[in-house]
């Protein structure tokens, strides 16, 4: 796309989710739309926004941060009674086809996750939350 170094390509460097969101639009996949989260425990105040993205057909939500480094793929929320609040979280890094969706569960792919330990309250947080393109021209914008 023209963003990273001539090195870049084909090297086994990360990008992040400002970079995966540039991506989806330059290559034509699903929208993405950013949000940035300057401190972990501001999640908690992202949750009901997220719950509407995924109860409104909205897809997977990337997830990366700073001071956390163990990228996540957020699949959907779980708002409980009071302050409790769940995110089912995939590891992006799975790999294989498994056999059940229990398979993946046991080998720690996928799980719930309450929002209170699964992010670090010192990091910020970049979120890409993808959605169908509105149009089917193939076109597709950064909100």
């Amino acid at each position: 796309m023209g963003d990273k170094p001539r090195g870049f390509r084909g090297s086994r460097d990360w990008i992040g989710c400002v970079e995966a969101c540039l991506c989806l639009d330059y290559f034509g996949g699903p929208q993405g739309r950013l949000c940035h989260v300057p401190r972990g425990t501001g999640l908690r105040g992202q949750l009901d926004s997220l719950y509407s993205h995924f109860a409104g057909g909205g897809g997977p939500v990337m997830v990366g941060g700073d001071a956390d480094a163990q990228s996540k793929a957020l699949l959907g929320v779980c708002l409980g009674p009071g302050t409790e609040a769940s995110v089912l979280v995939l590891d992006p890094h799975c790999w294989g086809a498994p056999q059940s969706p229990r398979d993946l569960q046991a080998a720690g792919w996928v799980g719930w996750h309450d929002v209170s330990t699964v992010f670090n309250p010192a990091s910020f947080y970049n979120l890409c939350l993808t959605s169908p393109s509105p149009d089917s021209t193939g076109a597709h914008s950064l909100d």
